[in-house]
């Protein structure tokens, strides 16, 4: 599925080929909530980094989260890059060096009507903030960090992987 996404003020445009287009994922870290501002968590998709387009790269600029190290005294910088328009402030997408050949667009950033996902994973619920509230339904699965099953992993169970 070709996905078509920008940032609210329209200064960035991009398009990137999905073939897990299922919005299920919903992340409550901090990072997630404090970078999306939206209802606790966001919502991450799988593209294929080798059809990423993008339009307005001028206004695009780049977050490395920091991370609590064990010792619990120090950080260190996520190698992720949070892709955000510099304008606006839209969160954009994520790009890991770790896997080179995907891009994780921002569900909130994407134009493109999604499909409706038959269930949910809520990840990271150990750090959900107390004010929010997990709607959940009947076939939802719930994990305090991340769940073994990737985001391919879940639409091939499901059936729902497209071209």
């Amino acid at each position: 599925m070709q996905l078509e996404g920008s940032c609210h003020c329209g200064a960035v445009t991009f398009s990137v080929s999905s073939t897990a287009p299922y919005p299920y994922q919903r992340c409550y870290c901090s990072i997630c909530r404090k970078t999306q501002g939206g209802g606790g968590y966001a919502i991450n998709l799988a593209g294929d980094a080798e059809t990423m387009k993008v339009k307005g790269s001028a206004s695009v600029s780049v977050y490395h989260a920091r991370l609590q190290d064990p010792d619990q005294k120090t950080t260190h910088a996520s190698t992720a890059e949070r892709h955000f328009c510099k304008r606006c402030g839209s969160a954009l997408w994520l790009f890991s060096p770790e896997w080179p050949e995907l891009i994780h667009p921002f569900a909130s950033a994407i134009d493109t009507p999604l499909p409706v996902p038959p269930e949910r994973t809520h990840l990271m619920l150990g750090s959900k903030a107390a004010w929010v509230e997990v709607e959940a339904g009947p076939r939802d699965k719930f994990f305090d960090v991340y769940p073994e099953e990737s985001i391919a992993e879940w639409h091939e169970r499901l059936g729902l992987t497209s071209t």
